[in-house]
């Protein structure tokens, strides 16, 4: 039996192993740099102790650590932590083990919008953040249409949630090729791939600030209601006789989760098995409650996140795969040991 204090250490850990991923990444890459002019380097940039450190490193060093990498490692751990935060809250208001935070068409919803919007200059005037927007309003309108499509008598039915989303998403795929068939001009594969397959190539520090900002604010309300959320893992019956308005905290929580994963695709794309495997493992780990689960969860998917785009861009190098190529192939025979162990 899992006490309060149990999960702790788990996070503690998985905290100071978050910290020590995110250094030794920045030293990985196309170029390597040595850990140590790294730690230099960030130090120089402290208030106060920066003016004690001499520059010992070349100024192409510094615009790739600190202009390129460190934007793209801060954006892969909260993109995990995201992805994995939401593939926990999913799999409770399903009350499915399979679910995962794309199981309501959001990343195809993303794609197809993407690729309208590219098609026919939606949005253009945002510039940089044309394909961002067209994404993430894609995605809230995935979620929309499932969301009614699911209400029966005012309250969400699971199983037309969970088919409405699967046939959405086969419909959002066939527009996405269409589109790209159509306007091969400005619909090219690299942009088909970041859309499908995911990616954090184009991390800058301008992309980081609202949706970092969004994201917390629903980590915190999520992980504020956690007792609600407990109580629906148990069905709506059982959460209303605990005192919990099921169907309206359903809407809520859908909400909120389905923001969150809108706001992820529209800067990372469609990255697989992140929210699928980390909730599974953490609740291994310290335990169903989310008290607990959800912030190991979170750090899980981080961290696992974050070292399949060091592999991405380390395994082939110069060249560069897409991150949820590196995901799918850790996280697909993961999640067949874990089901060979009937641990789903």
């Amino acid at each position: 039996m899992h006490n309060g204090r149990s999960a702790r250490g788990p996070v503690f850990a998985l905290a100071i192993l978050a910290v020590g991923s995110v250094f030794f990444s920045l030293c990985m890459g196309a170029v390597d740099v040595p850990a140590q002019t790294v730690f230099r380097m960030l130090l120089s940039k402290l208030p106060l102790l920066g003016e004690k450190v001499s520059v010992s490193w070349t100024e192409t060093e510094e615009t790739i650590v600190l202009l390129t990498r460190l934007p793209r490692v801060l954006l892969g751990l909260l993109v995990g932590c995201s992805l994995a935060f939401s593939g926990a809250c999913m799999q409770t208001l399903v009350r499915n083990a399979l679910a995962d935070p794309y199981v309501l068409g959001v990343s195809y919803g993303a794609a197809s919008f993407a690729a309208i919007g590219l098609a026919t200059g939606l949005f253009s005037f945002l510039g940089v953040y044309q394909n961002a927007v067209n994404g993430c309003v894609g995605a809230l309108l995935s979620i929309a249409f499932v969301y009614f499509y699911s209400l029966r008598r005012g309250k969400i039915c699971i199983d037309r949630l969970l088919l409405g989303g699967i046939a959405l998403a086969l419909f959002e795929k066939a527009v996405v090729k269409i589109v790209a068939v159509l306007h091969p001009q400005v619909f090219l594969h690299s942009n088909s791939a970041f859309w499908t397959q995911g990616g954090l190539a184009g991390a800058r520090w301008a992309y980081l600030g609202w949706p970092a900002l969004l994201l917390i604010a629903c980590f915190a309300f999520l992980g504020t209601h956690h007792r609600a959320l407990n109580a629906l893992l148990c069905g709506e019956d059982a959460a209303c006789s605990l005192g919990i308005r099921a169907n309206r905290s359903q809407k809520v929580f859908l909400l909120a989760n389905s923001v969150m994963v809108g706001i992820t695709v529209s800067v990372s794309g469609g990255i697989g098995f992140a929210g699928l495997i980390a909730p599974h493992v953490a609740r291994l780990w310290v335990g169903a409650p989310h008290r607990r689960m959800l912030p190991v969860s979170a750090l899980l998917g981080g961290i696992f996140v974050l070292w399949c785009d060091v592999a991405a861009r380390t395994l082939l190098r110069p060249e560069e795969l897409s991150v949820g190529i590196l995901t799918a192939l850790v996280g697909g025979p993961a999640f067949l040991f874990l089901l060979r162990r009937k641990e789903i």
